[in-house]
């Protein structure tokens, strides 16, 4: 670990004890389990709590049946790397380190792509919050914040133990020859020279289980990036779905997404098997919007515009289910906006612990519980740095996209127009107004990310 981080995390420490709310001094009883799993690219539309009517999701329905459902969850940005970033240090695309899936600079990555750029030494992230906190970290999937030997790798980042990919190009296959093992490679013998014995996204199941298991007195974190339902299209098998009069694609998406769904359910049957289950907070989310829409099909975007790599609705909105028996109304469903920049504040809150300085997201907590209805007047930020560079912002009901810069913002109120079909910017004057005074200072420039027209 580099001193510096060394001397942040025992800084860290000090500043929960001065605040007199040290978790590490509290009874584990005051301090649930956390548990974050994430799917990727699985669109707004593709769980049967959000409206999918072909694709079967029981395990998931019933977490949503058993908790709270957000309507306007939002991932922190349209394409992969970024939006874990946001996730990782509660710092929206406009501040947090890592801004999209190549930099300017960077370092050159497994898959032989340059420009992949780590979080920093001085990144603060969740995990290194609920590690400070007295939480055993874990996390296995995909992590695409660092390369070997970069200030990125997760076991310098707060996780005790790492099982998955490192990069997120390497990823798109589920029949890799090797994946990572905390610093070392893990060598997958079934898949070599093209065989498909070992499917990964079983290994992160199998991970999972046993990281709970051993994990079991509590408290944990553990943070389950899983891989599905990114391209490539392979499973082991498709069914349900191996029957049906559809292409392959469309047989595997499906396969992909109701395994996602029966390794959930194994998640939750272990929790009441250790009887931990009311001791554990589960939250569900997707890093950004479809890959593709399945127009016909699955109508993955749902009612959204748009699709992944775009800062429309359906390259942003992520379903959002947190399960917590005992603490959180079963059965409930809250539209208040919040994204991904706010779960690090959020399961700090959980964990009854200090926030680092300079984050964009606040404590959910209290929504999430009931004893709020609405998080103030604030605004949500995203900017995308593919073909040209996109920049949106949600205001309570208000939706603006800026498609290039220089151009005039477009304007959407999301309650009458979810879709995003009519620009109202014309009409409303006031309020574009009073987000251009936002976007004067809502970022801050990155030498990875440069746009001359600003920085």
């Amino acid at each position: 670990m580099h001193a510096f981080k060394q001397f942040r995390t025992r800084f860290f420490l000090l500043m929960l004890s001065a605040f007199g709310l040290s978790a590490l001094s509290m009874g584990a009883e005051t301090r649930p389990n956390i548990i974050f799993i994430m799917a990727d690219d699985l669109g707004y539309g593709d769980l049967g709590s959000y409206g999918q009517t072909v694709i079967q999701t029981p395990h998931l329905d019933h977490m949503a049946a058993e908790g709270i459902r957000f309507t306007d969850f939002y991932a922190g940005s349209p394409v992969c790397a970024p939006s874990r970033s946001v996730l990782m240090t509660g710092q929206h695309t406009g501040h947090t380190t890592v801004r999209g899936n190549f930099g300017k600079f960077g370092v050159l990555g497994l898959a032989g792509n340059k420009g992949r750029v780590p979080l920093f030494a001085e990144d603060v992230t969740i995990a290194e919050v609920l590690k400070s906190a007295g939480y055993a970290t874990g996390i296995t999937g995909k992590w695409g914040l660092g390369e070997p030997a970069t200030t990125g790798v997760p076991n310098d980042q707060g996780f005790d133990e790492w099982f998955g990919y490192l990069n997120q190009r390497r990823a798109h296959s589920y029949f890799p020859e090797y994946i990572w093992k905390n610093r070392d490679r893990f060598d997958l013998p079934g898949n070599a020279n093209g065989d498909q014995k070992t499917y990964t996204h079983d290994l992160f199941t199998e991970f999972a289980l046993d990281f709970v298991e051993r994990h079991q007195a509590g408290p944990f974190f553990l943070y389950l990036p899983y891989t599905v339902p990114h391209s490539k299209y392979e499973i082991p098998d498709t069914a349900p779905y191996s029957d049906k009069p559809w292409t392959d694609d469309e047989k595997v998406h499906a396969a992909m997404i109701t395994r996602l769904d029966r390794d959930i359910g194994q998640l939750f049957a272990l929790l009441k098997s250790l009887e931990i289950d009311e001791k554990t907070i589960v939250f569900f989310c997707s890093d950004n919007g479809a890959a593709e829409r399945w127009e016909g099909r699955f109508d993955s975007s749902g009612p959204l515009r748009g699709r992944k790599r775009d800062v429309y609705e359906g390259g942003i909105r992520s379903p959002m289910i947190v399960r917590w028996p005992g603490q959180i109304a079963s059965g409930s469903t809250n539209d208040t906006p919040w994204y991904l920049a706010d779960v690090l504040p959020t399961l700090a809150g959980v964990a009854q612990t200090s926030v680092p300085e300079s984050i964009d997201g606040v404590n959910v907590m209290p929504v999430i519980r009931g004893e709020v209805t609405e998080l103030g007047d604030r605004f949500l930020y995203w900017e995308f740095f593919e073909n040209g560079f996109q920049q949106a912002v949600r205001w309570g009901g208000w939706k603006a996209v800026r498609p290039q810069p220089g151009e005039p913002l477009e304007i959407y109120h999301l309650s009458r127009d979810l879709g995003e079909t009519t620009n109202i910017a014309p009409s409303s004057p006031a309020i574009v107004r009073t987000i251009e005074d936002y976007l004067a200072t809502a970022r801050t420039t990155s030498k990875n990310w440069p746009i001359e027209s600003l920085d």
